[in-house]
């Protein structure tokens, strides 16, 4: 059964050896553009000092007329009213995507930011607040992330006749927050973490190499513990050190040691 092991995990290490050169070079997926968004006002990560009207957000492609927007508190309070297609612009910084055309990654440059307002009827709270958006491009991927500033400003009150929004996403759009977003529930750990991108998702390829050499790793490392200590000291069977094996070498000395015994006593 040993041996069948070791050659498992020869083959193992065999092939992550040959994979290995060839995984370093395959090229990362390129980043996909349909519909993704290009810019916002607030800025990620910047800082708000005095209440907005509503937030802008900027797409590579007019979003779909089911996209789901809201703007969350740090309570995890939505704050947003109905969003409405808004004024488009030309982006400072393009933005660009690869396509396969006959086997050659061909770039596509986006210059026009598509803009959606999402209107804010209050500012309850000082804190960091999260915008989030969710749609699908023309190419059928969905499109969803955050966007998250630091609110400084005033705080106030919600407006006479104030309802909040409940809305959930469309089910076409899946469910990229969790089944509670609608409502202003914080998402759990795992949930943020799977929606805190853009919806492109990484490429697979990435964790091949790193799960081979694990792989191989932990493989050498078995072998190296099943492997036996040099000369065969202290496995089961084995011969005592010190001590001839052979048969005819411990009956000569056996004889020996009688006739110079039988000699002590004669010279008595």
């Amino acid at each position: 059964m040993m041996v069948a092991l070791r050659r498992w995990l020869g083959r193992i290490l065999t092939l992550a050896a040959l994979s290995a050169p060839v995984l370093a070079v395959l090229p990362a997926p390129p980043a996909a553009a349909h519909g993704q968004l290009a810019l916002s006002a607030p800025a990620k990560g910047g800082t708000v000092k005095e209440p907005l009207e509503k937030v802008r957000l900027y797409f590579t492609e007019a979003p779909a007329p089911n996209a789901y927007f809201a703007v969350l508190t740090p309570g995890g309070v939505r704050v947003d009213q109905a969003w409405m297609p808004g004024e488009s612009r030309r982006l400072d910084e393009p933005v660009r995507e690869f396509n396969l055309v006959d086997g050659a990654w061909v770039p596509t440059v986006y210059d026009t930011g598509f803009g959606i307002d999402v209107p804010v009827g209050y500012w309850p709270e000082k804190g960091t607040y999260t915008v989030r958006y969710a749609t699908v491009a023309s190419d059928n991927d969905k499109v969803n992330g955050e966007v998250t500033f630091s609110y400084a400003g005033r705080t106030s009150g919600p407006p006479a006749g104030w309802q909040a929004l409940r809305n959930e996403p469309d089910t076409i759009l899946g469910a990229p927050f969790g089944p509670k977003a609608a409502t202003g529930a914080a998402p759990s750990a795992a949930t943020a973490a799977a929606s805190s991108g853009d919806g492109s998702g990484s490429g697979w390829k990435i964790w091949i190499l790193p799960a081979v050499l694990v792989l191989g790793t932990g493989a050498m490392i078995v072998l190296a513990a099943r492997r036996p200590a040099p000369g065969g000291g202290g496995r089961p069977g084995g011969k005592r050190p010190g001590r001839s094996g052979d048969p005819r070498l411990r009956a000569a000395g056996r004889t020996g040691s009688k006739g110079a015994s039988a000699g002590r006593r004669g010279h008595r």
